[in-house]
């Protein structure tokens, strides 16, 4: 069973992993990260552990039995009850459900854990995957927009409490 956990430091071999494996995979759909992010991974992996321990970001991993990272979901730009949500799922784990688990339990944490009441997502229009899965855990479209020269949507979830689910203190 896949395991969701909050980015810690001894996650950074695996995740470095999971990036260079599923590189261009990625940039098919996203933007590539660029070599300087791989060449300077180490670095970057402390800047952002402590960004995250200063509550401007809450970053969040998916390890499954073997140790492997298979995806990553993030909650990027906290401020004023709100953030901005990324997520990626490794190629070998893609169209299992595992993205559409990870985003509601993401969101779950954010409103009882981290105290957010909205989250935002971008996508582009031809990333059909990622729109299914902000559909599916309950964000809207709230607009078009350019998304380094591709065409995107803009969408929001405001978080509520689920049906038996405790509200926040």
């Amino acid at each position: 069973m896949t395991r969701f956990q909050r980015l810690r430091l001894d996650h950074a071999p695996a995740l470095l992993d999971f990036e260079q494996r599923n590189r261009a995979y990625f940039a098919a759909s996203i933007s590539d990260r660029g070599d300087h992010y791989f060449a300077h991974f180490t670095e970057r992996h402390h800047e952002l552990l402590a960004e995250q321990a200063s509550g401007l970001h809450h970053f969040h991993v998916l390890v499954d039995p073997d140790g492997e990272i298979v995806g990553r979901v993030n909650l990027i730009d906290v401020a004023d009850g709100a953030a901005d949500l990324g997520y990626r799922i490794a190629e070998r784990a893609a169209g299992r459900g595992l993205a559409t688990r990870a985003v509601r339990e993401v969101c779950t944490l954010a409103r009882t854990e981290y105290g957010l009441a909205t989250l935002r997502a971008i996508t582009t229009l031809d990333n059909i995957g990622s729109r299914t899965v902000l559909a599916r855990t309950g964000f809207s479209p709230t607009g078009e927009l350019d998304l380094n020269g591709r065409p995107g949507l803009s969408f929001v979830r405001h978080l509520h409490a689920e049906p038996g689910e405790p509200s926040p203190s």
